[in-house]
């Protein structure tokens, strides 16, 4: 079965597919990005973006939720986001972005990292950025899908076809009766989204660049 995704998420049924977003793996410089997080914790006041030129993911599942968490001023706040599950996800030419606007002296600053660029000349699997029991919040994308045995209207709780394949994410917020969908595999082509946070039990990132740059011009897109 094909689907075709383009435009931003509609809210009231998170009927889309969202890929797997990459997070730093250390805290960089004056707190630009966060690491590999826990199942449960509060979400950062910044949203990250990243373009993939593809993403094949297995055992994929999605659902609503809401992240909470403090803004860069340290205001609580809430977003809605669509939560994606893969067991497993290979993504090649990857680039993320985010942004902390106005560090003192100065001005905006903006963390790039890259990683699986080798894999666009080479399409081995080794050279791909792998992600295994993968998680993530997101809040736009924009992509060409593609789907296997794909089951939409599943009642979140119910998401797992066997035991210990991806489920509502544990200690996260989600209304176990509400809309999900899932799928035995995803095919993503051209990939821009944005996302609040990533979690994963395994992120292996061939030939990682991370680079900083003053202003925006250095964002994924």
């Amino acid at each position: 079965m094909k689907s075709q995704v383009r435009g931003g998420t509609r809210w009231k049924r998170f009927a889309v597919v969202m890929v797997p977003s990459v997070a730093a793996t250390a805290a960089i410089g004056v707190g630009l990005a966060q690491g590999a997080l826990a199942a449960s914790f509060s979400i950062s006041g910044q949203e990250f973006k990243v373009k993939a030129n593809s993403l094949v993911g297995t055992d994929f599942v999605q659902y609503g939720s809401v992240d909470a968490g403090k803004d860069l001023e340290g205001k609580d706040f809430a977003a809605p986001v669509a939560v994606s599950g893969f067991s497993e996800a290979w993504i090649t030419n990857m680039c993320q972005s985010v942004v902390t606007p106005k560090v003192p002296f100065i001005g905006d600053v903006t963390l790039r990292l890259e990683a699986g660029t080798d894999a666009v000349k080479t399409g081995k699997d080794e050279d791909k950025v792998y992600a295994k029991d993968i998680y993530l919040d997101v809040s736009e994308l924009q992509t060409d899908a593609e789907f296997k045995n794909l089951d939409l209207g599943v009642a979140a709780g119910a998401l797992a076809k066997q035991p210990g394949k991806p489920g509502i994410q544990p200690n996260t917020k989600a209304n176990p009766y509400g809309f999900g969908q899932r799928a035995d595999q995803a095919t993503l082509s051209n990939v821009k989204q944005k996302a609040w946070a990533t979690t994963a039990g395994t992120f292996k990132l061939p030939d990682l660049h991370l680079s900083l740059h003053r202003g925006t011009g250095a964002e994924c897109y």
